[in-house]
């Protein structure tokens, strides 16, 4: 059974260059429901945890910085086949090469800097979304 709910992150940058409006309005039009959402800045510690499937990775050490640099908006979002259609939507992580008119063509600065997360499978997206909000914070 495919998972209707994924994750995603409006990270720092985009966040600072106050993106964060243009951006759920994106997602809002592409037919997802914002199910939870909470602004917060991730510890260094907190970024470990979540990114450590890409530990050991030449990025990882960057990534960890960066995401626990400044504020982010997490959200889950709903859709029938969430997941698939949301990594559509967001695009290559390099925004150089990502489509025209995906979030992270559109917003992206560079391939650490690609303005949004978006979960890579159920799996990752179930966990994803436990790991920023409990059952109390989503609305049904």
């Amino acid at each position: 059974m495919t998972n209707n709910r994924t994750l995603t992150i409006i990270k720092p940058g985009a966040f600072k260059r106050d993106k964060t409006g243009e951006i759920l309005k994106i997602i809002e039009n592409a037919g997802f429901k914002i199910k939870a959402m909470k602004l917060l800045k991730m510890t260094k510690k907190n970024a470990e945890n979540f990114y450590a499937i890409h530990k050991g990775k030449d990025f990882y050490n960057d990534l960890v910085e960066f995401m626990s640099s400044g504020y982010i908006v997490a959200a889950i979002l709903e859709k029938e086949n969430a997941v698939e259609d949301f990594r559509t939507l967001i695009g290559n992580t390099d925004p150089a090469i990502a489509a025209e008119g995906t979030i992270r063509h559109l917003y992206g600065v560079s391939v650490k800097e690609n303005a949004v997360h978006g979960s890579d499978s159920d799996t990752n997206a179930l966990k994803e979304c436990a790991f920023f909000f409990s059952q109390l914070e989503i609305i049904d």
